[in-house]
């Protein structure tokens, strides 16, 4: 029997599209994914839902009919959705001024999806996750105008969103510029200001935050940090999650063997690591328990279910169905330290 029944549990769909593609492993197909997630099994329990990327071949945000057509072969698995990726990277944020028009607009576009999914009922929580689609090289060309740029573009993106009853989560990746540094996360929510803005956290992207890879200016553990020195890990942990937890409105529960990787077209980012990875730098359920519990250990509840994402795997570990079930395992266990029943 379950010791709680929320946050709900969810696997994302996008490590069968992101790093993959022409110059990497072919994609794995929206509906393999599915029925890899709906096959996850342990102890009788099951996931409760998917994350989606909004830019697999088989979605077509132009596509009228598309929410529908998503939602029957969720529901078919005995899934639900939760957050949802906004695919903004035809409109970087450091583009031109008509690049960043694009941006807001394939928000709204994944918006007015968003609403259909709730209006079918397969969708009743989750945000819209969105980043900067530039990378850090063009934000120090000018830091507090990059900071303006991507903030006022966000902002308009927020206005529309809340159209819609939506907030957008902005990716705590090191690959995505403003979004490189916990600092510079922060000083981009600020200066955004607005009420339905937020964090996704990520424990293999952000983690890399601790070790200042793209932005050492901003680093949190010592140069001479050994992984072996748990107190100082915890410590940095600690520090990190009391400055960015209050942003914090999506979570992604993940593994790091505390390096950068990339393949396909993503940029040098946080390796995703395997649940069972032996050389996992995280205690999963322990750490998780920093980004779920507030300073005084008390649950936060901020949202309704955490989402396990394993990008760049390869499609021959993917496609094995004790990946998932691995990964299922190490998801109960975050739920069993840190959820709550209703």
């Amino acid at each position: 029997m379950e010791k709680n029944n929320y946050p709900k549990l969810h696997n994302a769909t996008w490590p069968g599209v992101v790093g993959k593609g022409p110059d990497s492993e072919p994609a794995i197909p929206l509906d393999t994914m599915l029925k890899m997630t709906a096959d996850a099994e342990v102890d009788g329990i099951k996931f409760d839902g998917v994350d989606i990327g909004l830019f697999d071949p088989s979605i077509d945000l132009d596509d009228p009919d598309g929410p529908k057509k998503l939602a029957d072969k969720v529901s078919a698995c005995n899934l639900k959705i939760g957050s949802l990726v906004a695919p903004i990277w035809d409109g970087p944020t450091l583009g031109s001024d008509a690049d960043r028009t694009k941006f807001v607009e394939l928000v709204r576009k994944s918006c007015v999806f968003a609403q259909k999914l709730n209006d079918i009922g397969i969708r009743s929580y989750g945000i819209i996750r969105i980043d900067s689609a530039s990378s850090p090289d063009q934000f120090y060309d000018d830091p507090a105008k990059s900071t303006k740029t991507i903030a006022d573009t966000f902002r308009k993106a927020c206005d529309v969103a809340a159209d819609f009853g939506e907030k957008l989560a902005a990716e705590g990746e090191i690959c995505w510029a403003g979004m490189h540094s916990w600092k510079y996360m922060i000083d981009t929510l600020e200066a955004v200001d607005r009420p339905n803005i937020g964090f996704q956290a990520d424990m293999s992207h952000t983690f890399l935050y601790l070790l200042g890879y793209n932005a050492p200016e901003h680093r949190i553990l010592p140069e001479d940090f050994q992984w072996s020195d748990r107190e100082a890990l915890n410590e940095g942990l600690k520090k990190l999650t009391a400055a960015l937890r209050p942003w914090t409105i999506d979570f992604h529960v993940a593994q790091n063997d505390g390096t950068v990787h990339g393949t396909g077209s993503h940029d040098k980012t946080g390796r995703h690591c395997l649940a069972t990875d032996p050389n996992g730098k995280l205690d999963i359920a322990h750490d998780a328990g920093y980004w779920l519990r507030d300073e005084n250990g008390n649950l936060t509840k901020a949202f309704k279910h955490i989402c396990w994402d394993g990008c760049m795997f390869p499609n021959e570990v993917m496609m094995k169905q004790q990946t998932w079930n691995d990964i299922l395992a190490a998801m109960i266990k975050v739920r069993d330290q840190h959820g709550w029943k209703e």
